[in-house]
């Protein structure tokens, strides 16, 4: 999906370049689910796709993968992968054609989810608080202190400064 969501930005910032003003401030309104709209985002959603083709086209994209993770079963998974990379191939939209391209590339791995039905979402999470505190820790001289707040790091509970 980050895939998906680059591309999308990608397709909106192109006529962005060309219409100026008209596109600024939409990026989360294009990157939010659609379910998870309130009715005024709608109704600005559709004003805008109404008025971008390329940009229609790309969001209704991201809407359709989004159900890659609801199917059945490994069977359904890859119709449904092979369904979606073909119809993003036929769009004729670079950034589509280049996720459709590099989806179909991880296949295997995509479609293993369906063997266990799980993510690696907390793995990316505890990456990321790594991340985190590794760039807090630059300056540490000791690597065994940076060690032993890797090992402390969910017990660790952040703040906001100020």
């Amino acid at each position: 999906m980050k895939l998906m969501t680059t591309a999308l930005d990608d397709v909106r910032k192109e006529p962005q370049k060309i219409c100026g003003e008209a596109l600024k401030g939409e990026r989360f309104l294009l990157l939010k689910n659609y379910s998870d709209l309130d009715e005024n985002g709608m109704e600005r959603l559709k004003s805008l796709l109404e008025v971008n083709q390329p940009l229609l086209i790309a969001h209704t994209m991201k809407e359709r993968l989004r159900g890659f993770w609801e199917q059945g079963d490994r069977q359904a998974g890859e119709v449904f992968l092979k369904k979606w990379c073909f119809d993003a191939l036929m769009t004729g939209i670079k950034p589509l054609t280049k996720v459709a391209k590099s989806l179909w590339r991880r296949s295997e791995g995509l479609l293993s989810y369906f063997a266990h039905r799980i993510s690696n979402g907390k793995a990316e999470g505890i990456n990321n608080k790594i991340k985190t505190l590794k760039r807090q820790a630059y300056g540490y001289r000791d690597m065994e202190y940076f060690k032993l707040r890797l090992y402390h790091l969910h017990e660790q509970r952040y703040q906001l400064a100020g």
